[in-house]
């Protein structure tokens, strides 16, 4: 990829930006949200057509005009944000676009044997029949890269692969990665864990506000020089702990069961200036839970109190209403609207302080939307602008810029900063400090153990619905946490 350029309306996502990749080499791309990687790849991918540049694969000029015409040129892209189906099943998402038929005829057989062979690949036991609307997310991540892997491609573009995965599904994936390079295979290997790019990449191509910003050897891959090259600027890295002193009770949660583990009983607390983290292996419920405790899926049976007072939480109204806000774990397909825009992404839960006679006040939304997208540095041309065409991290801001400003009385996380750069990854656990030195009781959810450990005041361990141990920080380990994960002692 030679000279890519890419503008949007008031956004130059890119500007002269190259790229090559070899047979059998994996190149990391790095950057900070916002820094053109994924439009990079959409290019590549044939998602959207540049501006100007050349691309050549195996020495021939190519423009790849759709995802369909990519395919045909050996490229696979599993992207960050899911493209998987939910009505269909696991060998109708793997084959989608690709299914074999016999007598102009679907071969289901044929499917399903594709199906297996891709799944087992990924380390993912699944029957083929499986809708993917019962999997958690984790697992249509792997069904996405199992997709990406029956094409038998010559590319392959992994943008945030790992961001659901836990650490076993991780290692079996970077495994994976180096089978598939001494195949020969071309790999970009879009991540912000950095510890994977040292285990896997080659080097490592570094963009930066939409311009190549560096490239950095196998032996220059190291945390501090990828994260000095990829912000040009020195991040905190703030691992210092202040202790706090909890004041009450603000929430109380007493043998509550969900759907998904109705013979488990969660039974918790979160006091007020408390930041508790969750933590579980992939299907232990943490996400049922949250959805339990801000009334999207409501309760089978238990009780919640907020500030001593029972309540029925039957809706996210009545959630919001308390105060009580949940940032989802998908947070293109559950905490925006993407067709919106910014303005009216952040303002929604709050138009009724929008109005005036009736009816919404644009001004007066403009105004305090751009004054909470400003405070978290939400980088836009302005608010009017689509969630849509922002980063992942971005994206992520505003969702975080809605509730903020609502004084939340309970916040809770579910992968906060899944698929987030270094530099908003700091914000974040900034902001989330910040909440609970104003009182705020915070729950985060992660996957990541080792945010877990940075940012917690205590751990709670959920195992098949159940909280199985609270454990304080100066007890905390990833072997005491993964101990209850496994059994209950």
């Amino acid at each position: 990829m030679s000279g890519i350029s890419k503008r949007y309306p008031g956004v130059v996502a890119l500007n002269d930006v190259s790229l090559t990749v070899m047979p059998g080499e994996v190149v990391a791309l790095l950057g900070e949200n916002g820094a053109g990687k994924s439009t990079m790849m959409k290019i590549l991918g044939g998602v959207v057509q540049p501006d100007s540049g050349v691309v050549t694969i195996g020495g021939t000029p190519a423009k790849p005009a759709s995802p369909a015409a990519a395919s045909k040129l050996g490229i696979a892209f599993v992207h960050q944000e899911l493209s998987v189906l939910d009505n269909l099943d696991v060998a109708g998402n793997i084959n989608l676009g690709r299914e074999p038929s016999k007598l102009g005829m679907l071969d289901v057989p044929a499917m399903h044997a594709i199906a297996s062979k891709a799944t087992k690949r990924v380390g993912l036991d699944i029957h083929p029949t499986t809708p993917l609307s019962n999997l958690p997310i984790a697992h249509r991540q792997l069904i996405e890269i199992a997709r990406a892997l029956a094409q038998d491609a010559k590319i392959l573009i992994l943008d945030e692969p790992t961001s659901s995965l836990t650490p076993t599904e991780t290692a079996t994936l970077l495994d994976l990665i180096r089978e598939l390079k001494s195949q020969g295979v071309a790999i970009v290997y879009i991540t912000h864990r950095l510890g994977e790019v040292t285990a896997v990449a080659d080097r490592a191509v570094v963009l930066r506000d939409g311009h190549n910003a560096g490239e950095l050897a196998k032996t220059e891959l190291t945390h501090d020089r990828m994260v000095a090259t990829m912000v040009g600027r020195n991040i905190s890295g703030d691992n210092s702990y202040v202790p706090r002193t909890p004041g009450e009770v603000i929430l109380d949660v007493k043998d509550l069961t969900t759907l998904r583990h109705p013979m488990g009983k969660a039974s918790f607390t979160l006091r007020a200036g408390e930041i508790v983290g969750m933590a579980g292996l992939v299907g232990a419920g943490r996400t049922e839970l949250a959805e339990a405790l801000f009334g999207i899926t409501p309760a089978v049976t238990g009780t919640i109190s907020l500030s001593g007072i029972p309540l029925s939480i039957t809706s996210a109204q009545v959630a919001i209403a308390n105060r009580l806000y949940l940032v989802p774990e998908d947070r293109r397909h559950h905490g925006l609207v993407v067709s919106l825009s910014i303005r009216e992404n952040i303002s929604l839960p709050d138009l009724a302080n929008m109005q005036s006679g009736g009816l919404v006040n644009r001004a007066k939304e403009a105004r305090v939307t751009q004054e909470r997208a400003n405070a978290l540095t939400v980088k836009a041309p302005s608010v009017e602008m689509a969630a849509a065409n922002l980063s992942g991290g971005n994206q992520q801001k505003v969702v975080l810029a809605r509730w903020l400003a609502l004084s939340p009385k309970v916040m809770i996380f579910d992968e906060p900063t899944r698929g987030i750069d270094v530099g908003a990854k700091d914000e974040i656990y900034k902001l989330i400090r910040a909440l609970a030195a104003d009182d705020v009781a915070v729950l985060v959810i992660s996957s990541d153990m080792e945010e877990v450990l940075r940012i917690s005041d205590r751990v709670l361990v959920l195992r098949n619905g159940e909280v199985t141990g609270s454990i304080p920080r100066c007890d905390a380990t990833e072997e005491s946490i993964l101990r209850l994960a496994v059994h209950h002692d």
